[in-house]
C-alpha cells in the first residue's frame, strides 16, 4: 500500500514539474512574440523619419482620413493582437516545429509592415507604398487564413490589423491620388 501512495505522490509531482515548464515555456513564447511585434513596429517608426506628424498633417488628405492621435493608440493594441495571435497558433500548434509555415508568413507580413513607413513617410514614396501595402494585404490576408485554420481564436485576432490595414490602404491611394 505504501508503494501506490508513494508513486501516486511521484507521478503527482512530475505532473507539477511539467506543467510549471509548460507555463514557463508559453509565457517566454508570448513574451517573445511580444517583443518580436513590437520590434517591427519601432523600426517602423525608425525608418519613417522626424517630424512625421508635421508631414502627415501637411498632405492632402480626405476627409475620413485618422486624426494625427490614433496612429499613437492603435498600433501598440494591434501589435499586441498580433502577438497573441501568433502565440495561440505557437501554443495550439505543439511548438515551433508545428507552426512553422503560419508563423514564417506571421515574420514576413511584421517584416513588410515595418517597411512600409519608410516608404511612405521617410521616402514620401507615395505610390512605391501603395504596392508596398498591398503585399501587406497579402501576406495579412494569408496569415489570417494559415492561423484560422489552426486557432479560430488566433484568427479573429487578427480581424481588427486587417481592417486596419484595409483602412490604411484606402488612405495611402487617396493620399497617393491627392498628393
Amino acid at each position: 500500500m505504501q508503494t501506490i501512495v508513494e508513486e501516486a505522490t511521484v507521478g503527482v509531482e512530475v505532473e507539477q514539474r511539467s506543467r510549471t515548464g509548460d507555463t514557463r515555456r508559453n509565457v517566454v513564447a508570448l513574451l517573445v512574440l511580444v517583443v518580436v511585434a513590437a520590434a517591427a513596429g519601432f523600426v517602423g517608426n525608425l525608418l519613417q523619419g522626424d517630424d512625421v506628424g508635421e508631414r502627415y498633417l501637411a498632405l492632402d488628405r480626405p476627409a475620413w482620413a485618422p486624426p494625427q492621435e490614433a496612429f499613437g493608440i492603435v498600433w501598440p493594441v494591434l501589435y499586441l493582437l498580433i502577438a497573441i495571435a501568433a502565440w495561440q497558433v505557437w501554443r495550439t500548434s505543439g511548438g515551433l516545429a508545428a507552426a512553422r509555415g503560419p508563423l514564417t508568413l506571421w515574420a514576413a507580413q511584421l517584416v513588410v509592415n515595418a517597411v512600409w513607413p519608410g516608404v511612405f513617410f521617410g521616402a514620401g514614396a507615395f505610390w512605391p507604398a501603395v504596392a508596398v501595402i498591398l503585399l501587406l494585404d497579402v501576406l495579412v490576408v494569408g496569415t489570417l487564413v494559415q492561423f484560422w485554420q489552426r486557432s479560430m481564436l488566433a484568427g479573429v485576432l487578427l480581424l481588427p490589423y486587417l481592417a486596419w490595414i484595409f483602412y490604411a490602404t484606402g488612405l495611402n491611394l487617396a493620399i497617393a491620388l491627392a498628393n
